[in-house]
């Protein structure tokens, strides 16, 4: 993976255009937080070199500033929905997230039920939260929200919502997911601040689309198709550029709703202190990318998953093809074809020649490593066996597992636990691996290159198993496969 971000430069500029934005406010500042605090894939996919984990140290550097609310929205609780990266609910993920947020030294002060109306599975989850020590509050549903202004910032509107005691300069508002109400408790904290003569403002961090980019730069582009399902749409800023003559780029629902955070701010404060959706960001990403085409390329392969992954969902009844088309749109626009992921046509080529399915994965130099199905490993398997090899110089005679491994743990899959499949998942490879490594010394060279394999390019021919998928994201392999099945079957067990 070829570096073009300063994640360092990056800290340091974001830490301290927040720290310039909470003096202009005085007392404190709300700030939204869009995207996820930990573990951003996406950001790191898209801007080689950036961290999975800058926000939150971005976070730390303030850490004596800043607490947390978390803000959850009554309707995902009620319906149990899921983050589809984790697989866990909205609810769990709070509890998590709280956990993590902890765990590193920061403050969570409080949650947020927002949209409340009293649905049994928020009074739960609400009793669960007061019963282990996390302030609970209730934000309502507020009729004709956000059009009916005089309603919204009134007594009647945001005065009915709880009043969330907070406090540090700094307030950060997070969510497990999208959807959340993360603006509107904002707003709505300003609201009952400035009834308790506390002078504080709002503001909204996020990374995408970056506003200092182009608009049909790959890292923007790369965004829309991340939120292809969305519908969300990149846009020159329109009130930016008749305030300032400057083009910078935003996304159709902050500049089509900002003419009415506009008026509420108007209500709240007296004055908006802002002039454009812009305005209201406080995101420095753009200023730390060092290579500009080392992160256009790292975007477009970003594009191509995105196209991939869009597509298998269709297959799985999971995803819409109105999805797919406006990614192949995107596609068209930056010239992108799936020759420019050579790892594809290997994977295909391979299952072409085999008549089974196949993966192929790209080493830095270029390098293309297959691996092909057998009685013994599922192509996966094979693949990464294999790229381990390469990577520790070990010979391709040399077997890493003998048959008389794999054959007792094909006979518990099948024999005693009732699997259909013999071929082993890679991570029962990995595990079969580990317990070779403890006195096989070329097994445990195979295991050291592990770390080697984050941020490699791969393909399969085939719909990986959800285990196969899990493993190679905890291994940081950037994998896309094909949108059919292996076999013809109506289901298709992880």
């Amino acid at each position: 993976m070829k570096i073009g971000f300063d994640n360092d430069e990056y800290i340091r500029r974001q830490s301290q255009n927040i720290r310039d934005r909470i003096a202009k406010f005085g007392d404190k500042l709300y700030m939204e937080f869009g995207g996820k605090l930990f573990d951003d894939a996406h950001a790191s996919r898209v801007l080689p070199g950036f961290l999975p984990d800058s926000k939150v140290r971005m976070l730390l550097e303030l850490k004596d500033e800043a607490e947390i609310i978390v803000a959850i929205n009554e309707d995902a609780i009620e319906k149990n929905k899921q983050r589809g990266d984790l697989g866990i609910t909205y609810d769990l993920e709070t509890l998590r997230l709280i956990d993590a947020l902890r765990g590193i030294g920061l403050y969570v002060g409080s949650v947020v039920i927002t949209r409340f109306t009293g649905q049994p599975l928020a009074l739960s989850f609400e009793k669960r939260l007061k019963n282990l020590g996390v302030p609970v509050y209730r934000h309502y549903t507020i009729a004709d929200y956000p059009s009916n202004v005089p309603l919204i910032v009134s007594d009647e509107g945001f005065g009915k919502n709880d009043y969330i005691k907070t406090e540090r300069k700094l307030v950060v508002v997070t969510a497990p997911g999208p959807g959340c109400g993360k603006m509107a408790t904002c707003l709505s904290q300003l609201y009952h601040e400035q009834k308790h003569g506390v002078k504080a403002g709002y503001a909204k961090f996020e990374t995408f689309p970056v506003w200092n980019l182009p608009l049909k730069h790959p890292v923007n582009v790369a965004y829309e198709a991340a939120t292809a399902d969305l519908n969300d749409v990149n846009m020159i800023d329109p009130f930016h550029l008749e305030a300032y003559g400057e083009t910078t780029i935003n996304y159709n629902r902050d500049i089509e709703i900002f003419p009415v955070v506009k008026t509420m701010l108007e209500r709240i404060l007296g004055e908006c202190p802002y002039k454009s959706p812009t305005d209201m960001g406080v995101n420095m990403v753009g200023f730390a990318i060092s290579n500009d085409e080392n992160v256009k390329a790292a975007a477009k392969q970003e594009i191509l998953r995105r196209y991939y992954s869009a597509m298998c969902k269709v297959r799985q009844g999971l995803g819409e093809q109105s999805e797919v088309a406006k990614i192949e749109l995107l596609l068209n626009q930056c010239g992108i074809s799936s020759d420019d992921r050579p790892t594809v046509k290997a994977a295909l080529d391979k299952a072409e020649k085999t008549g089974a399915p196949a993966t192929a994965i790209s080493l830095d130099d270029g390098t293309i490593i297959t691996g092909k199905t057998s009685a013994l490993l599922g192509a996966s398997s094979s693949m990464l066996l294999n790229v381990l090899k390469v990577l520790g110089g070990i010979p391709d005679d040399i077997e890493l597992l003998s048959p008389t491994i794999i054959e007792p743990i094909q006979h518990m899959k099948t024999g005693v636990l009732g699997n259909h499949n013999p071929r082993l998942h890679t991570d029962e490879v990995l595990i079969a691996l580990s317990i070779c490594a403890a006195t096989n010394g070329t097994a445990k060279k195979a295991l050291d290159q592990l770390e080697k394999l984050k941020g490699l390019e791969a393909h399969s021919s085939v719909i990986l198993s959800r285990v196969d998928e899990q493993t190679f994201k905890k291994l940081g392999v950037n994998m896309t496969c094909e949108p059919k099945y292996q076999t013809k079957k109506l289901y298709h067990a992880n």
